[in-house]
């Protein structure tokens, strides 16, 4: 279907959501008049030759990626995103509430100071929590208890794996009433603790956590959990069944495009622990954090291990230019701060500026130009899906 917006770029008007956790809102073309006229979603399915022909062949008239910012008040869910097997069994089982069966890779790319939880500790420190958390103790049961004190620090991961496993879903699936006195004990446990000894990270965490979610399983589930601090520009991706909660900051969030989360703690929405703690793969340790690739001065490039997207980070000082190649995929640019202009080697000058949002199709060379200092976001397919052809 031919167009005329072929090879220029497209403003969008994207939905800004104020919720706890929840849908991504649609994004609109903005006419030149400025009135929204179409969704993305649906341009792009009549136009799929604005995606190119391999990604077409991959993924059909659609963008294969989520691209958001996050600007995290309180702590998000403890959830996990199934991987494709287990998202189709999911979707035929309970479409109500897994709508869709594709797998859901993430990324994110902290724009401030970020945290989030992500990711089983060491046997080492699970030890430590035996040893010091006997609220946790207590609700996952002394049999257990024992099994991970039993587990010689020299075992094999895979073999501490079915030892995390057992004792973390005894822990998820205790009784509300259970928790309620779990939770209440540990807190003011700790606030005696706290006038005699200083606390530690993880505690002074959960005492944050549990004033923002009382009484809930996913204050005690955190001493299982990495709590990660990521500073600006360093990013984060959860593969699939890797548990995570992102905690405080704002991100770049960018994942495959499903809708599939199974939540287990910190939230109000529907919990499904049984699913959550056999799918999850109880890797342990820190998860590795991205600090990107420079590509020029400008561009910084993060490549997560998965061919639905990459993001770029580009800074670009007051008076310089850059160009982005063309590609053979589309692309999505965010303006965070600054002002400029981005031009397609048409004649066409856009002027672009702090919360400004537009596509590029693919094959289409950009020129971008900064008045004062800009900072942009640009979201694509991974370039390794491209080279690999």
């Amino acid at each position: 279907m031919e167009d005329s917006n072929h090879h220029s770029l497209q403003k969008l008007h994207c939905s800004v959501k104020n919720y706890d956790w929840g849908l991504p809102g649609p994004s609109f073309l903005v006419s030149d008049g400025g009135e929204e006229s179409v969704t993305l979603k649906d341009w792009i399915f009549n136009n799929p030759d604005l995606l190119g022909d391999k990604v077409v062949q991959k993924w059909g008239s659609d963008l294969p990626f989520l691209f958001k910012v996050l600007s995290v008040g309180k702590a998000l869910s403890i959830q996990a995103h199934p991987d494709k097997e287990l998202a189709r069994r999911l979707h035929k089982l309970h479409p109500d509430v897994y709508k869709d069966g594709n797998h859901k890779p993430e990324m994110a790319l902290a724009m401030t100071d970020f945290e989030a939880l992500c990711g089983f500790i060491t046997l080492e420190e699970l030890k430590d929590v035996i040893h010091n958390v006997p609220e946790v103790v207590n609700l996952v049961g002394d049999a257990n208890a024992d099994l991970v004190l039993q587990t010689s620090d020299q075992t094999d991961e895979e073999k501490v794996k079915p030892v995390l496993q057992a004792v973390f879903t005894h822990l998820m699936s205790a009784s509300k009433e259970i928790v309620t006195e779990a939770v209440n004990r540990l807190i003011n446990r700790l606030q005696l603790e706290s006038e005699v000894r200083p606390l530690t990270e993880k505690e002074l965490l959960v005492l944050r956590l549990e004033n923002q979610y009382p009484s809930d399983i996913g204050v005690l589930a955190a001493f299982f959990l990495n709590h990660v601090k990521l500073n600006p520009g360093e990013a984060l991706f959860l593969g699939a069944n890797e548990p995570h909660a992102y905690l405080s900051g704002e991100c770049i969030e960018c994942m495959a495009t499903s809708d599939n989360v199974v939540r287990a703690g910190l939230t109000p929405k529907y919990i499904d622990v049984p699913t959550l703690c056999s799918m999850l793969t109880y890797k342990q340790g820190i998860p590795e954090i991205l600090q990107g690739v420079p590509m020029n001065p400008y561009v910084n490039k993060y490549i997560p291990p998965f061919e639905e997207f990459e993001i770029d980070h580009c800074t670009l000082p007051k008076g310089e230019r850059v160009v982005f190649q063309a590609i053979p995929g589309p692309s999505i640019f965010l303006v965070t701060a600054g002002e400029g202009t981005m031009n397609t080697g048409s004649s066409e000058v856009y002027e672009i500026t702090e919360g400004d949002v537009l596509f590029a199709p693919a094959y289409t060379e950009i020129c971008v130009a900064s008045e004062s200092k800009l900072h942009l976001y640009r979201t694509g397919i991974n370039s390794k899906f491209f080279e690999e052809s």
